[in-house]
């Protein structure tokens, strides 16, 4: 039933550390989903510096995913969108052939904040990867979500569960944070090939194995997967149909590796276009 087990890494991103979890070497893709940082649980207090934001930086080839248990996070980006992101919600930037944005804690540098959130990217489908950047924010209205017997559920993206959020995506995939009480269970279904969990806080037991906060198991495709709370927990589960190899590289993401040079190349002599509302500031290409 399972697959492997991915413990996250801790990463210093200058003003706050992150739990790195995908890309990993032995399995690094999950569905479409590339990239997956558990941000946080972390306090800021009022009048933290700007070395804590995430300045201006460009993305190709995919479409970031930010989602909110905690606080508040100010998105910013090249196509002219500015939207605070709050806990039930869901910020969708699609990159396609590349947009700029950064991520300001506004609210904690005004007032002191508690942050606790998922950032994920999910790689474009080949057909899709020029596609014109976008940006969508949508609200609890636009993810169903479902109470009962110790488990409550939100669909985040995607289908599953007999549900559909209204967000727009590019291939078939699902994304569900669950809070699961102590000795409820819930049962991910067999419909995806690729599927995993990532235990955001707490512990559940699945298959007689216990899993803490900051693991992702990866199971096996083709068998339901049956969750016991141990504590309270919270829980995203991901997954979808698998889209292919994936270069990636900073913060480019495409299936041909020439073409995330090329986005090098346009980053560095200044071919991107900065966030109209917050362009005095960039991230430089590393190295």
């Amino acid at each position: 039933m399972i697959e492997l087990v991915i413990d996250q890494r801790r990463r210093d991103l200058g003003g706050f550390e992150v739990g790195r979890v995908l890309p990993f070497a032995k399995h690094r893709m999950v569905g479409p989903f590339v990239f997956f940082d558990h941000m946080g649980p972390v306090t800021f207090p009022a009048g933290i510096g700007k070395d804590c934001d995430v300045r201006p930086h460009p993305h190709i080839g995919l479409s970031t995913v930010t989602y909110l248990f905690s606080g508040e996070i100010m998105h910013r980006d090249s196509v002219g969108s500015e939207q605070a992101i709050r806990p039930g919600e869901v910020n969708w930037m699609t990159a396609g052939r590349g947009i700029t944005h950064s991520e300001r804690f506004e609210k904690a540098r005004a007032q002191g904040d508690h942050i606790h959130a998922i950032q994920s990217w999910v790689a474009l489908p080949e057909a899709d990867e020029e596609t014109a950047p976008s940006f969508a924010h949508h609200g609890p209205e636009d993810l169903p979500t479902y109470e009962a017997d110790g488990l409550w559920a939100r669909l985040v993206a995607g289908k599953a569960f007999g549900a559909e959020a209204r967000v727009k995506t590019h291939s078939p995939l699902f994304y569900v944070h669950w809070n699961l009480q102590p000795g409820a269970k819930a049962q991910l279904g067999a419909e995806y090939p690729e599927r995993a969990a990532y235990i955001a806080v707490g512990s559940v037991e699945v298959d007689g194995q216990t899993f803490h906060a900051g693991q992702m198991p990866v199971f096996n495709t083709g068998e339901p997967v049956l969750f016991t709370g141990v504590t309270a927990a919270t829980i995203m589960l991901l997954g979808g149909e698998p889209l292919g190899e994936r270069f990636i590289e900073w913060n480019f993401v495409s299936s041909r590796n020439e073409r995330i040079e090329q986005a090098k190349a346009d980053w560095r002599a200044g071919r991107m276009k900065l966030p109209d509302l917050d362009h005095d500031e960039f991230i430089p290409l590393p190295g």
